[in-house]
């Protein structure tokens, strides 16, 4: 009965802990900002704790929470390397040195009349 209870804690801990692995979501559209590879935007989906990436180069990738940083940190398959990330998600630094900013598109500018 005591392993019983010890098991159920475990699984508890472990399904918890992963549950608020990642606080923010960063969905959204990127601009490339710095060690950029083309001007085009960048998109990242989030769907739970996997992130589908496109980069500002059009390559698309697969990225998930770092095991070791998990709140802070994702793993970005096609680099083979992670990312840091803002706690907000306005910015994503990459290990390479590639810096991505959530894109705010600039106004639409006011018609006049007459």
């Amino acid at each position: 009965m005591r392993y019983l209870s010890l098991t159920v804690g475990l699984i508890g801990m472990l399904i918890g802990g992963s549950a608020s692995a990642q606080s923010v979501s960063l969905t959204g559209t990127y601009q490339c900002v710095q060690k950029c590879r083309d001007d085009m935007l960048a998109y990242v989906t989030q769907n739970g704790p996997t992130l589908n990436l496109l980069t500002e180069a059009g390559v698309p990738s697969r990225a998930w929470p770092d095991w070791f940083a998990p709140a802070t940190r994702i793993w970005v398959d096609i680099y083979d390397s992670g990312a840091v990330y803002t706690p907000d998600g306005v910015t994503i630094q990459f290990d390479n040195g590639t810096i991505w900013q959530r894109y705010t598109p600039p106004p639409v500018p006011l018609r006049r009349r007459g």
